[in-house]
């Protein structure tokens, strides 16, 4: 399955995680391949998460990559 896909599968489960604020897909900078991006406020420690909290490497065969970006908030002048 392509990671586009597979992330649409996911993403519902993936979203209930701590610290997760958002999932998409995109390629390894390094291998080229198609990978599935979680974006977190922050990257904890395997050890300190809840086992049902920690992001799985591969979803499918396709590759997981984690990637904190920080608090996550609508900006606009209509808000």
């Amino acid at each position: 399955m392509d990671a586009k896909r597979v992330s649409r599968l996911h993403d519902g489960r993936l979203m209930k995680l701590a610290n997760v604020s958002g999932v998409g897909t995109g390629r390894d900078e390094h291998s080229g391949q198609d990978v599935i991006i979680v974006f977190v406020t922050r990257k904890v420690p395997r050890a300190r998460l809840l086992q049902e909290d920690v992001v799985p490497d591969e979803l499918d065969g396709v590759p997981v990559r984690v990637l904190a970006i920080g608090e996550v908030s609508a900006q606009g002048e209509d808000l």
